[in-house]
């Protein structure tokens, strides 16, 4: 039997505040039990489960591993919007002329995600 992915782990300087973000981007929820000051905490999604665990040390360098998002019920640049609204910042902007292309942001901690363009952006 091979492996499974369980969660796809982040590290960060405070797990609660950084899993809330990410709660709010993917209509997610925290576990019951995560708590403020809590060293671990864990979003919930339609698209997986994201533990945060605090670290010591600020994030240095470029993220290896990134996540791609893709809105499900809104275009890439009202969810753009959106992120920027709840705290993300622009990092570089990869969208084309011709529509194709990402965005890629920072969450609050300086994480790197890019936003792509919907299925039916996509299908159109």
């Amino acid at each position: 039997m091979t492996s499974l992915i369980r969660h796809t782990t982040i590290d960060c300087t405070d797990a609660y505040r950084l899993a809330g973000f990410w709660a709010q981007v993917l209509d997610g929820t925290l576990a019951g039990d995560d708590l403020p000051g809590d060293p671990e905490a864990t979003v919930t999604s339609t698209g997986g489960v994201l533990l945060f665990v605090t670290v010591p040390g600020a994030k240095a360098g470029k993220n290896r591993v990134h996540l791609d998002l893709q809105p499900q019920d809104r275009s890439r640049d009202e969810e753009v919007e959106r992120l920027l609204t709840l705290g993300a910042t622009l990092v570089a902007d990869h969208r084309r002329a011709d529509g194709a292309g990402w965005v890629t942001l920072a969450d609050i901690e300086g994480n790197e995600f890019c936003v792509e363009r919907s299925a039916a952006e996509r299908a159109g």
